[in-house]
């Protein structure tokens, strides 16, 4: 099977398996923990080898480097954070990320609050979108 018949979810666990170190053990358990929180998240690939967990849009990225595992979540600036996670990406509007050393000691509980916060909040703009009434032309002023 060619690496563009794979599934995304057969591309994450090739990156899981081809990392072989820490961060392949961290990328797992991460992943493991979206799925309990959120059974039946959607998983993409993207951007040459990211993966991306989506429920009702985007809930974060999971991207692998050298030193860290980081979770970029797309609209964490608007999330209440009251564990502290973010500790990356915090000057901006809107993302917000949160970096996995070597060693560290994920708060599971917390991380699952993160990712319900996530779909909470697409949830709620999708519901904001639908009910703008949409302009169906122009009214001319008699």
């Amino acid at each position: 099977m060619t690496s563009s018949e794979k599934t995304p979810s057969e591309k994450i666990d090739g990156r899981i398996r081809e990392l072989g170190d820490w961060r392949g053990k961290t990328l797992a358990q991460v992943r493991a923990l979206i799925k309990q929180a959120l059974p039946g998240v959607v998983e993409e690939w993207k951007w040459r080898g990211v993966p991306v967990w989506y429920r009702d849009g985007m809930i974060c990225t999971g991207e692998t480097h050298k030193s860290v595992v980081k979770l970029t979540f797309a609209n964490g600036a608007a999330l209440e954070d009251p564990a502290g996670l973010f500790n990356s990406s915090l000057d901006g509007n809107v993302r917000r990320a949160i970096d996995i050393h070597d060693g560290d000691k994920i708060n599971e509980r917390a991380l699952k609050t993160l990712f319900r916060a996530a779909v909470a909040r697409n949830q709620s703009k999708l519901k904001k979108k639908a009910s703008v009434p949409k302009k169906t032309g122009r009214s001319k002023k008699v």
